[in-house]
């Protein structure tokens, strides 16, 4: 019964205190009508300036509105209900860059790390949670798993505040892929592909770390995806790349 629902949402929120992070309405994390005006597809954020060797990086949208609200309500307040329409956003980022890349096969989601220290401050993995809900809403079409598969290595810095060559320096030999992990997943999912997972694009530096370090270790990246990107990141408008074997085209300029 259509009212069940209501009924359920109204109950949540004088216990819990719930409401849209989108427009504030008592009862959900996410009700209805933000849920449908949630962008419906993804495509290259290039970021500028765009990190030498770069895979496509892919986006659903702007880090901006509904999409930073949901991010950092999930990351920050833990608010869990939100993986799963999280999921569902970065689920697009994926389904496009394996569409646009020609993609076939089995498929890798490999979440970006986050440093053991943050995580436990926080109570949850976001990023891990968001990707274990894009996998399930993949499965119906695509031979997809997640692998948490990079470590962090210690010092590395909390990047809020630098600028993109700052965070290149911080991020630069942070990551690594343990051999066990490498094994499980050669034992596992042998020729995968593998997507590097975050929730918002900045200026790259993250992505291609974590792309380095797989790669390093004999692992094919095909893309980048994430739920957002900062909005100057935005491709232009009538600009369609084209991917070369191991560059990205020329980025946009704002």
């Amino acid at each position: 019964m259509p009212l069940l629902p209501d009924l359920a949402d109204a109950f949540r929120d004088l216990v819990l205190g719930v409401a849209c992070v989108g427009c504030g309405h008592p009862g959900r994390a996410l009700c209805r009508s933000c849920h449908a005006g949630l962008p419906a597809l993804a495509a290259p954020h290039w970021p500028t300036p765009t990190p030498p060797g770069l895979v496509p990086p892919y986006a659903v949208g702007d880090y901006d509105g509904a999409l930073r609200a949901m991010v950092l309500a999930h990351k920050e307040r833990r608010v869990l209900a939100l993986a799963r329409p999280l999921g569902e956003l970065l689920a697009r980022s994926v389904t496009q860059a394996l569409a646009d890349l020609a993609v076939s096969g089995p498929v890798v989601l490999v979440p970006v790390p986050s440093r053991p220290r943050v995580v436990r401050q926080r109570g949850h993995d976001p990023t891990a949670a968001t990707v274990r809900a894009a996998v399930a809403r993949l499965r119906a079409e695509h031979d997809v798993v997640s692998a948490r598969l990079l470590r962090v290595r210690p010092g590395l810095q909390d990047q809020a505040g630098l600028d993109a060559a700052a965070r290149a320096a911080n991020l630069a030999g942070s990551m690594a892929v343990p051999a066990t992990s490498l094994r499980r997943l050669a034992r596992g999912c042998p020729r995968a592909h593998v997507v590097v997972c975050d929730d918002v694009l900045t200026t790259g530096a993250t992505l291609r770390e974590a792309q380095r370090a797989l790669e390093s270790s004999g692992l094919s990246v095909a893309a980048g995806a994430t739920v957002a990107a900062t909005r100057r990141r935005a491709p232009a408008a009538g600009r369609t790349p084209t991917f070369g074997p191991s560059l990205p085209p020329s980025p946009p300029t704002d």
